[in-house]
């Protein structure tokens, strides 16, 4: 073991020092509220704190932006047209030295998640950070939104208050959730939205129905105090849906089609990007050796000399959104190239360190890319002008569909955008685009943990570094050795039996020869007996209603057709087949034979693992002899 410090310099100076947190647990414990009354009232303190620091927060981001375009720019504009390049420079400028300084802005929202769950705490001063660092950003012209800032605010509210009560990972998740929302729905003026983004995106599957009063509740305080500070109106003003004919909703899942696409290339972008900067890009690795505190200036003068051409992509863009939607005259090559621009600007300015969200870009990408469909089809199609809408109904669906295929939270655009327009007619095409884009970007390209389309998967990764670990950890590492197999002819009957005494979720199914042939679960067994119950009672008399299970055995009810994993591939590749269909378990087999049983991969052991890596890592500095890397858990020599 390391060289130990003297006692002395590991005692506090004050013995009767106590930490924030105990007083406000002891607190609630002297009064013991109702667990219900308590989050309820936990929720009324995070939508009121998380909507006055989300109207602070666009106070901050009016006050820069007045002070660069009006002071700086006042100052600086005799120099020439030019000069409007300094703005986002300067802001890359301050955001780099606070990046120094900080060295680290905090979470993001995908790690806000893991951390709910135990494995981090929040630091306030950091997420205050980079919510200025947000505002400079914003304020001096980078290519991003308000709105991913806005839920990160009131986020890292639900997550100090629930660590500061020392509350379950269940209940910091649920708090996290409703400050989620609370961001979300004070951002936009849209209490429904910011509902639905938090038990679609940040509470997935685990939500629970009393979870959702709660984060009603907080995202109604929110929108409230926000509607008090910035006004009732939201951030645009969408005109009134135009129908023309039923017969246009084919055009709309065409607009559909070529959102997957769009939100395919910008969230691929921005990882490009982000890679660029890091350098790890093949024959720019270079990049790597720019300091921190530099790539955000950078970012600004890309920005900024391409708003030379294209003036539209600096800042939010709710003002360019705003005037395609009032059907602003607006040439197809313009509309294209400030689609081409403002991904590539977006993926620069986040790439480059920039602070900011990716709600709005997606929006004005697809307003664009909307607005050109509409232009298009008009004229293209063998169809009287007058039977076929302006290209400002376009462009309404095409930013819902964008914003749902990049996010992955088609539920939150549809809704978004419906109570942006307040008209019940634009729900069928929102439906039909926004659900075709969303199934094609999913089959195009799966995404399953990311901060720009983020997917609850029960794992508690935290960015890059959790998804590294488990690219370095293999599927022997975690798997189980001593599984249940069954015969293919037992019947079901004993099959249920041998996994509640075993006992075991699933079991694994083998013919004579001891080859794997299928996998049965619980719910298979109780889904059989289930239906056989309700199918014969009505056919054949109670006495011999019970010889069904006894009799009919496994191969009817296992699942022959399965995904496995190989004792060899890093355990990151077996849980991307997992996550894709939603399994919670996959057979290992020999690579060279895949009838040849070797174990059982469960994702709660994957969960253990990563667990268990992380801690060695933590504790490695600590130790003379380095940890072995395997196994991380003991196995079972059982033999299958």
């Amino acid at each position: 073991m390391a060289t130990s410090p003297p006692p002395d310099a590991l005692t506090p100076p004050a013995t009767n020092f106590k930490p924030s947190s105990t007083y406000l647990t002891s607190t609630l414990n002297r009064f013991q509220p109702a667990p219900e009354t308590l989050v309820l009232l936990l929720a009324l303190v995070i939508g009121s704190s998380t909507g006055c620091a989300v109207v602070l927060f666009h106070y901050l981001i009016q006050q820069i932006q007045s002070f660069m375009l009006e002071d700086v720019m006042g100052v600086i504009a005799p120099l020439g047209f030019w000069t409007l390049a300094c703005i986002p420079v300067l802001g890359g400028l301050i955001v780099g030295s606070m990046r120094w300084l900080c060295q680290d802005f905090g979470p993001s929202l995908s790690a806000l998640i893991a951390a709910a769950q135990g494995l981090g705490s929040i630091s306030p001063l950091r997420a205050s950070a980079k919510a200025v660092a947000a505002s400079v950003s914003l304020g001096s012209g980078a290519s991003l939104g308000p709105e991913g800032p806005s839920v990160e605010i009131g986020a890292n509210i639900g997550v100090v208050i629930g660590q500061a009560l020392q509350m379950s990972k269940e209940r910091q998740r649920l708090l996290l959730g409703a400050g989620a929302a609370a961001g979300l729905a004070a951002g936009f003026n849209a209490p429904i939205a910011g509902v639905f983004f938090a038990l679609e995106v940040v509470l997935g599957a685990t939500f629970a129905t009393s979870a959702v009063s709660v984060v009603l509740l907080s995202a109604v305080v929110a929108a409230l105090i926000a509607q008090i500070g910035l006004g009732g109106q939201p951030p645009f003003t969408l005109p009134s849906y135009e129908v023309r004919s039923p017969l246009e909703l084919p055009l709309y899942l065409g607009l559909g089609l070529f959102a997957s696409l769009v939100s395919i290339a910008y969230t691929q972008s921005i990882q490009t990007a982000q890679q660029l900067f890091d350098g790890h890009t093949p024959g720019l690795s270079w990049m790597g050796q720019v300091p921190v505190a530099l790539r955000p200036v950078i970012g600004g003068l890309c920005v900024g000399l391409v708003a030379l051409q294209f003036p539209q992509v600096l800042g939010i863009g709710y003002e360019t959104v705003e005037a395609m939607l009032r059907d602003v005259e607006f040439s197809l090559p313009l509309l294209l190239s400030l689609l081409v621009t403002k991904l590539a600007m977006t993926a620069v300015s986040l790439g480059s360190g920039l602070v900011g969200g990716l709600f709005a870009p997606a929006m004005f990408l697809g307003a664009s890319l909307g607005a050109a469909y509409g232009k298009v089809m008009a004229i293209v199609l063998p169809i009287a002008p007058g039977d076929i809408a302006a290209p400002p109904a376009y462009a309404m669906v095409g930013m819902a569909a964008v914003l749902a295929a990049s996010t992955r939270a088609p539920l939150t655009a549809i809704l978004l955008l419906f109570e942006l327009t307040r008209d019940y007619r634009i729900i069928l095409p929102l439906m039909a685009a926004v659900g075709l884009s969303v199934w094609l970007a999913d089959r195009l390209k799966p995404v399953v943990h990311s901060d720009t389309a983020i997917q609850s998967t029960g794992l508690p990764l935290q960015a890059d570094q959790d998804a590294e670990i488990l690219h370095q950890l293999y599927v022997r590492q975690a798997m189980h050795q001593n599984v249940l197999s069954l015969p293919l002819a037992l019947p079901v009957l004993q099959a249920g039996l041998a996994m509640t005494q075993h006992p075991s979720r699933s079991a694994l199914v083998v013919n004579e020869a001891d080859q794997l042939v299928g996998i049965v679960t619980l719910q298979d067994v109780h889904r059989f007996i289930s239906r056989w119950e309700a199918y014969l009672q009505t056919h054949i008399p109670t006495e011999v209603l019970s010889l069904g299970p006894t009799i009919q055995t496994l191969d009817a009810i296992c699942t022959k057709e399965l995904l496995c994993a190989y004792e060899d591939e890093p355990i990151y590749d077996a849980f991307m087949r997992m996550s894709t269909r939603g399994l919670r378990q996959l057979p290992v087999v020999d690579r060279d034979d895949p009838q040849h049983l070797l174990g059982l991969l469960e994702q709660e052991r994957i969960t253990l693992v990563c667990s268990l890596a992380l801690m060695q890592q933590s504790l490695h500095p600590y130790l003379e002899a380095p940890f072995a890397t395997e196994p991380l858990l003991p196995q079972a020599q059982t033999p299958v």
